[in-house]
């Protein structure tokens, strides 16, 4: 078993996963997760495993909507993914839809709390002309802060994450949004 690779994410994923949303959602949560393991200074090589989990952490959602977590390892082990990469993308569903795995390291405690922020990152860049150009995180806080916008986007969770990262608020939107805006065309956000 090799390290698991963005390419190798993208080519797992395409095999599970067919509707445009869920391949954006992946994109865009991949993206963040970049940025996070240069906030954290990770190695290329495992700036590019960040990544790579962050592709194909709802790889089970579209086939399980309603078991969300609990197929990953059905999917994955046939793949020759490492448990521990298992495990990592287990964790982001941790007290939402699974009890299996808690998020302990920065890999994990980052996707649990982008997989959400990606969404709010995105619904605002959509509502604005310039998308995510110039998008600044105290603009983002007000939206963060109205429970109405972006509705389906789980704050607590968001907020328990920060809390879990030991990081503040507006430091992980940073990331967030830096990291979408790398790959802003990939995710129509131009």
């Amino acid at each position: 078993m090799s390290k698991l690779t963005l390419e190798k994410a993208k080519e797992i994923l395409a095999k599970h996963v067919t509707e445009s949303h869920l391949i954006t959602h992946a994109a865009a949560v991949s993206a963040a997760m970049g940025a996070m393991a240069d906030h954290f200074g990770v190695s290329p090589e495992e700036k590019d495993h960040w990544e790579a989990i962050g592709w194909l952490h709802d790889v089970d959602y579209e086939k399980y909507p309603d078991e969300h977590c609990r197929h990953v390892r059905d999917l994955l082990e046939p793949e020759g993914v490492e448990e521990e990469d298992i495990l990592t993308i287990i964790s982001h569903g941790y007290g939402l839809v699974t009890e299996e795995k808690v998020p302990e390291t920065d890999l994990e405690k980052s996707l649990f709390t982008v997989d959400e922020l990606t969404g709010i990152v995105q619904a605002y860049a959509l509502m604005r002309p310039e998308r995510l150009i110039g998008m600044e995180v105290k603009s983002l806080k007000k939206k963060f802060k109205d429970k109405r916008f972006a509705a389906g986007c789980k704050r607590e969770v968001i907020k328990k994450g920060f809390e879990m990262l030991g990081m503040e608020a507006g430091e992980v939107m940073e990331c967030c949004i830096k990291g979408m805006q790398e790959h802003a065309e990939e995710l129509g956000l131009t």
